[in-house]
């Protein structure tokens, strides 16, 4: 595959705002309003200015147009609002997703979402082991698990209730960002298709 050069703007962009987002995550656990809107202000001009194409990380290298990129910014804070209202994440990080769709597009952010859910399992696995708590982890959720078969079972809500033990905070920034650019990565440069 050959690489277009006028691809290096949007890479940079996206680049810094991810770098940005994991920087301020990882050091205070939040991530700025004002990274989300630039973020979305720079993903909407992009794919409503530059000529049309197969998208801005796609080849033929081209904008996906506002449409397109609203419906991924929609469906960028759908994916992740179902964690958010759980209390797995917080809202800085179901934005940034949101912000990711603009520059990626409705079928992208699925798999870029995909990718990022998978990164912050394995992220959060990793630092469980790291500090000593994975016994904690996998007692909660195997509590979780049996709490909401045993409801469903006896005619309630099988909802997964959070649990009692916190086991600590994540910036889950980190794995939206490993996770797209793993996506991206694979997808583009290496052939593989996650969707």
């Amino acid at each position: 595959m050959s690489f277009d050069s006028r691809a290096l703007l949007p890479i940079a962009l996206l680049a810094c705002l991810l770098a940005w987002a994991v920087a301020s995550d990882v050091r205070s656990r939040r991530i700025p309003n004002q990274l989300v809107v630039l973020g979305l202000l720079a993903g909407l001009a992009l794919q409503s200015t530059v000529t049309p194409g197969a998208g801005l990380f796609s080849e033929p290298f081209g904008a996906l147009g506002l449409l397109k990129a609203a419906a991924g910014m929609v469906l960028g804070l759908v994916l992740l609002l179902p964690m958010y209202a759980l209390g797995a994440m917080g809202a800085g990080d179901v934005k940034l997703m949101a912000m990711l769709g603009t520059f990626l597009g409705p079928l992208d952010i699925l798999g870029a979402g995909l990718a990022s859910v998978l990164a912050g399992g394995m992220l959060a696995l990793l630092v469980a082991l790291c500090q000593g708590s994975l016994r904690k982890v996998s007692g909660n959720v195997k509590e979780m698990v049996l709490g909401s078969v045993l409801r469903g079972m006896t005619g309630g809500s099988a909802r997964i209730d959070a649990p009692v033990a916190a086991t600590g905070q994540l910036p889950y920034a980190v794995a939206i960002a490993s996770g797209t650019v793993c996506y991206l990565l694979l997808t583009r440069y290496f052939g593989w298709s996650l969707l």
